[in-house]
């Protein structure tokens, strides 16, 4: 560690310890996420500030589903300093809450190769090495929806309200606006807050960032989110297809790279003012997608998200506009050049998710990759004649697609390394065969009384 980085951990110390004061912190909470990218905490008093800091917090890793085996359970939390947040619902007079976001480390001190903040890091370093820092801005959309009087989730969605629309319609508007102030409290840079295409569907915008700042903000997101709702009696969810006949949420995923402050994936003389680096990108992205489908994409549901008639792509393209496509390019250039994925949703981890789509990316370049053409005609309303002639393959049609396409490739284990692969392609077969032995209410509605 050089001497700039400790005088800069030993500034952002010093303010922690002046806030912890200012605010009367009293609990802290050390954040951590699984394989799945499922938030997991343990509560500490503010006496055990120094013992946080130093990484000296452990907990049992053989009771996180992926993590250790229980011969070699004992693993300890490092505090990121720089996600210190006090909890703005927690302050009270003469008291308030704060968390740390947290990597994993081993006994001895490494980098445990289980934590998924882990593979994103490498992933951040590995295109530090030819000379890149990504840039990443996530859009996250949820649901909300009525609970019962114990507090528990029913199918009865908040509102009826359609795209952009206001208030008296959109009932989510209060909500929104409570889980902007809390995201602003904690340090979020909020860009934009509305209504979503489909009933009680909802999305608040914030301001990109490096990958990994922009991982960790969407899972603080996603926290926020479903705390501030449960305040309203309501109950938000980033399931990605909650309803059926609807439109489902997606986690559209804009990236691009820098080469210090000029962005790698902007040139003015291109008739599409891309680079040639972005061209590669392209290539590599849709050259892997299908391999990485199960990272993005990671639930059983995914899949009834990702089906022709409710805007989400599944058709393997790019375009500079067309929403149809998997690949956007939107329209602002210069700094603001970006390649938007949109096939992911908000119920994948954002570690490996964006770790996957820049390493893909990675491969593009470093191998040259050639983009093919972009298509520009509503892919969604062609029939399946033409997309065969233009050779516009899909992505995979369910979670067990997905995990053959992710064993058949090398990609995914260089990508997440072997332990978070392992783990994560034994976790969705046992997923899938779960779902697949299960008797679900379609066949009983449909056959229970007729056979």
């Amino acid at each position: 560690m050089t001497n700039t980085l400790v005088e800069l951990e030993t500034s952002t110390l010093e303010q922690i310890k002046e806030t912890i004061k200012e605010k009367s912190v009293e609990l802290l909470h050390l954040q951590f996420v699984d394989i799945e990218g499922i938030l997991k905490h343990v509560t500490v008093t503010v006496e055990q500030l120094e013992d946080v800091v130093e990484g000296k917090m452990m907990f049992d890793g053989s009771s996180v589903k992926g993590f250790s085996p229980i011969n070699k359970s004992d693993l300890y939390l490092q505090p990121d300093l720089t996600t210190f947040a006090v909890l703005p619902w927690s302050v009270e007079e003469g008291y308030s809450e704060a968390r740390f976001l947290c990597s994993v480390k081993n006994p001895d001190g490494t980098p445990f190769d289980g934590d998924t903040r882990n593979v994103l890091k490498k992933t951040v370093e590995r295109a530090a090495e030819s000379g890149y820092t990504i840039s990443v801005g996530p859009e996250l959309e949820f649901f909300l929806f009525k609970t019962d009087e114990n507090g528990y989730a029913t199918q009865e969605l908040s509102d009826k309200a359609g795209y952009f629309e206001p208030s008296p319609h959109d009932l989510g508007e209060r909500v929104r606006l409570e889980i902007y102030r809390a995201l602003k409290a904690m340090g979020f840079t909020i860009e934009a807050s509305h209504h979503e295409v489909a009933e009680g569907q909802h999305e608040i915008n914030f301001k990109y960032a490096d990958a990994l700042t922009a991982a960790d903000l969407s899972t603080t997101y996603k926290w926020v989110v479903k705390t501030i709702a449960q305040k309203f009696g309501l109950h938000a969810t980033f399931m990605p297809k909650p309803a059926f006949g609807i439109n489902g949420s997606g986690m559209h995923v804009n990236m691009s790279f820098f080469e210090g402050s000029e962005n790698a994936f902007f040139d003015p003389s291109d008739e599409l003012q891309l680079s040639k680096k972005a061209y590669h990108f392209i290539a590599g992205v849709l050259e892997n997608v299908k391999s990485f489908a199960a990272v993005t994409n990671p639930l059983v549901n995914s899949y009834k998200r990702l089906v022709p008639g409710y805007e989400a792509p599944c058709y393997l393209a790019w375009s500079a506009s067309n929403r149809s496509a998997l690949i956007r390019i939107p329209a602002k250039k210069g700094l603001a050049t970006r390649v938007e994925l949109r096939c992911p949703d908000p119920s994948a981890n954002p570690y490996l998710t964006f770790a996957v789509i820049a390493a893909a990316g990675l491969d593009g370049i470093e191998k040259e990759l050639e983009a093919p053409a972009p298509i520009n005609e509503d892919i969604f309303h062609m029939t399946d004649e033409r997309r065969a002639h233009l050779g516009i393959e899909n992505l995979p049609g369910s979670l067990k697609e997905a995990v053959v396409e992710l064993e058949a490739s090398n990609f995914g284990a260089k990508a997440l390394g072997e332990h978070v692969y392992g783990e994560y392609v034994a976790m969705k077969k046992a997923e899938w065969d779960s779902y697949r032995i299960s008797v679900h209410a379609w066949e009983i509605e449909n056959y229970h009384s007729k056979f």
